[in-house]
């Protein structure tokens, strides 16, 4: 459930609430009773997507090697003890 931040247009008071996306947002200040606006925020979780990026619980059979020809780390064979990501070469 996502995290909103809203502030009072009278008295500037500034608040989170958490609520689901498909409730109606808050129009009320909890302190002065007047009108409030969503503010827009700047956080949020992201995903990672594409290939090369680790997932929790990948198996070693997941690795980029089976499916671009190389490792994340540049090389053509399988990495021996670093996990994928890591340099062995330096």
């Amino acid at each position: 459930m996502p995290t909103y931040e809203y502030e009072c247009r009278a008295c500037g008071y500034r608040f989170e609430h958490r609520q689901a996306m498909n409730e109606a947002p808050i129009t009320e200040c909890p302190k002065c009773h007047q009108t409030v606006s969503r503010t827009i925020s700047g956080g949020s979780g992201f995903i990672l997507k594409g290939s090369g990026w680790s997932r929790p619980g990948a198996s070693k059979s997941s690795c980029s090697l089976e499916q671009e020809g190389k490792t994340c780390c540049g090389q053509d064979e399988r990495c021996a003890t670093p996990h994928c990501g890591e340099r062995t070469d330096e």
